[in-house]
Parts: structure tokens; C-alpha cells; sequence
């Protein structure tokens, strides 16, 4: 059995895509071990309680520096024992040495088409408005391991997502979220679960069935 861990910061769409894809059986052999929030207000802290999930906050607001918050998060992630953690709309700069600690074992998703529209600065709306003053046509999501750099990690899946004329980032978003985001991170936890996933010597993802 999987235990993850899933980190938020806001609404929790991704992580009710999780909780949805378990019970439904899309995702299988896997439990929420916890749901944590840098944010104590964040709706994903009560989606998680709905569904007898444990939630937490470690909020940097907390504690006296950077480095007590870094020990904190780690400490907390620690203690629920977990083999993968999620970042679900999470907007919090991962220390490196968390990324260290569970190297291969920290997957993100990324709501445009890596290497578009990603790295320092592209989160959330910023990323649709983005794509929308470039005029592009296709956009998407990316699910992805995640390494020291931003948006940098080996690509799990990607999904694509067709731009409408009458978009806006707000729209857009919504499409993308359930169009792609809600799929292919879903899809990905059930492939790491069963021991679908590997990278291989190029850094690459291979997807075996």
C-alpha cells in the first residue's frame, strides 16, 4: 500500500481528484496518509477532514526563520512514514534538503505543457494569462517528479487542452483542471503505486503496463 503525502496551499481541486480517483477505484493501492497546508485557512484542510483524512498546517508564519519552518515540514512529513508526496497546488519552495531526503519521491503537477510556460514565477493564474497573451493554441497540464530546480524534474505525463477564443485565465484554468490536471495526477499515483514508473539512465520516465 502507498502512503502519501499531500501538500496545499488553497482550494484542493487536485487533492479532491485524489480522494475521488481512491474511492472510486482509479487510483488503488494507495492511502492518504496526510493532507498538509502552509496555510491554515486553506479549504483543503476541510475536504481532508470530510474524508477522515488527517490535515495539518506547518505555516512558515510560525516559526522564528526559514530553516525552523524547513525542520518542521520535514519533521511532520516524517512522521506519517510515507513513500510519495504530492504537491497539489502547494506554493511553497521545497527545501532541498526535503528534496534530497525523498529524492524520486516527490511529484508535482504543473499547469501548462513543460517546458512552456513553467519555472520561478509560473504558478496558477499567472500561467493561463501567460498563454493567453502568447495566443497559443494548445495548452495543457504536466505531472512530473520533481528535483532541485523549478519545473525541472523527468515528465511523468503530459495532457493536452485546446485554447478557446473566448477564454479567460479564469476559464482556462477550469478547463485545464478538468480536462488534464484531474487525469493525469490520478493516473500517475496509481502507475507509482504499482510499480509502473521508473526513470531510466537518461532521466527519462518509462511507463511499463
Amino acid at each position: 500500500m502507498l502512503r502519501i503525502a499531500v501538500l496545499v496551499s488553497g482550494g484542493g481541486t487536485n487533492l479532491q481528484a485524489i480522494i475521488d480517483a481512491i474511492g472510486n477505484g482509479k487510483i488503488t493501492n494507495t492511502e492518504i496518509a496526510v493532507v498538509i497546508s502552509n496555510n491554515k485557512n486553506a479549504y483543503a484542510l476541510d475536504r481532508a477532514k470530510l474524508a477522515g483524512i488527517d490535515g495539518v498546517c506547518v505555516s512558515p508564519k510560525d516559526y522564528e526563520s526559514r530553516e525552523l519552518f524547513n525542520d518542521a515540514l520535514i519533521a511532520k512529513i516524517d512522521e506519517y512514514h510515507v513513500d510519495l508526496i504530492v504537491l497539489a497546488g502547494c506554493l511553497v519552495v521545497l527545501p532541498e534538503k526535503l528534496i534530497g531526503k525523498y529524492e524520486g519521491k516527490i511529484i508535482n503537477i504543473h499547469p501548462s505543457l513543460i517546458p512552456a510556460f513553467c519555472g520561478t514565477g509560473y504558478y496558477g493564474l499567472k500561467v493561463h494569462e501567460a498563454a493567453l497573451e502568447r495566443g497559443v493554441k494548445v495548452t495543457g497540464a504536466t505531472c512530473h517528479f520533481v528535483d532541485a530546480g523549478t519545473d525541472t524534474g523527468p515528465i511523468i505525463y503530459q495532457k493536452t487542452v485546446e485554447v478557446l477564443p473566448d477564454d479567460t485565465p479564469k476559464s482556462l484554468q477550469q478547463r485545464v483542471m478538468e480536462q488534464a490536471e484531474w487525469i493525469i495526477m490520478p493516473k500517475a499515483i496509481d502507475d507509482i503505486a504499482n510499480g509502473r514508473i521508473t526513470i531510466d539512465a537518461n532521466n527519462h520516465v518509462v511507463v511499463t503496463k
